[in-house]
């Protein structure tokens, strides 16, 4: 149960910084891309 228990909180740990991860690479593409519009729009 222990082990189990183990397992799963690295799981969750991984999963949790593989989502900020995400984020942040969204982040910066929404940001190139709003970047990348305006310099079309003007």
């Amino acid at each position: 149960l222990k082990r189990f228990r183990i397992l799963s909180s690295r799981y969750r740990n991984r999963r949790r910084r593989f989502g900020l991860r995400f984020n942040l690479i969204a982040g910066i593409y929404n940001y190139e891309l709003a970047l990348g519009y305006h310099q079309v729009a003007e």
